[in-house]
Order: structure tokens, then C-alpha cells, then sequence
């Protein structure tokens, strides 16, 4: 359930994250805060409390009205041609907006992209992340 106005930047592989795979992006990230329409870098204690978790009430660049919360994803189907995606936007713990989005393994490209371009940044993001565990796991 990451925050949909995390602009997430790299993968933080530092290994201060005790389960990094079981967070919402699939992985612990650096990158910014993008509330205020600019990216304003976020430091390692909002990285690690709002950012990359979402629900981030005490977070001082949250705006006070908000379509969203946070954002989830989870891997629907995957095969050697296609990853489908679930997407849940929250808004108070409920979601407000759900939908699929997939990617073509082949062509490197969407098959369907998120209007909001915060949610999209942070399936691609999830996306990374995913191939990266499965590349991991097979070459293991």
C-alpha cells in the first residue's frame, strides 16, 4: 500500500528492511514526495514511516483532502508472455477504485496503462520488482 504520492526512485537494497519482499512495492525504495505537484526529496524516516507503506496520516507533505491513501498490488497471472496485475486505490482502509493492468512480456511494453500517472509509476515500480525476485529465483 504505497502512498500515491511516492515518486519511487531506486530500489533500497541496504538491508534495513526485515521482510522487503512483503512491502507494498515489493521491495523498500528510495525517492520523493510528490504532494505538492513538485518531487521533494523525502528523507529516510519518511521513506521508511509513509512512503513506501501508505496510511501516511502523520506525514507533513499529505494533503488534507486526497482521492487515495495508498496503493496496492498483488501478480493475478503471470506466464511467459504476459503479467497481469490487480491494483486497489484505498481511501480511509476501503478501496475507492480497482482495476488489472498488464504487461507484455515480449514486446517490453503495456498492454494497458493507469490513467494516474502516480499509480502507474508505482505499477512499474511493483513490476520491477517482480521480475527482479523471479530472474533471482530462477537463477538460483
Amino acid at each position: 500500500m504505497a502512498c500515491p504520492y511516492f515518486a519511487p526512485r531506486e530500489i533500497l537494497n541496504d538491508g534495513s528492511w526485515p521482510h522487503p519482499s512483503r512491502l507494498p512495492l515489493g521491495a523498500g525504495w528510495t525517492g520523493a514526495c510528490c504532494a505538492s505537484g513538485l518531487e521533494i526529496a523525502a528523507s529516510d524516516r519518511q521513506l521508511r514511516e509513509f512512503c513506501n507503506l501508505g496510511y501516511a496520516a502523520a506525514c507533513p507533505h499529505l494533503p488534507p483532502e486526497r482521492d487515495w491513501d495508498a496503493v496496492r498490488f498483488s501478480v493475478t497471472s503471470a506466464g511467459c508472455e504476459q503479467v497481469t496485475f490487480c491494483y486497489v486505490c484505498e481511501l480511509g482502509h476501503a478501496p475507492v477504485e480497482q482495476g488489472k493492468l498488464a504487461f507484455d512480456l515480449r514486446r517490453e511494453t503495456w498492454v494497458n496503462v493507469h490513467s494516474d500517472t502516480r499509480v502507474q509509476r508505482l505499477a512499474e515500480c511493483y513490476l520491477e520488482t517482480y521480475r527482479a525476485r523471479q530472474t533471482h529465483a530462477f537463477i538460483e
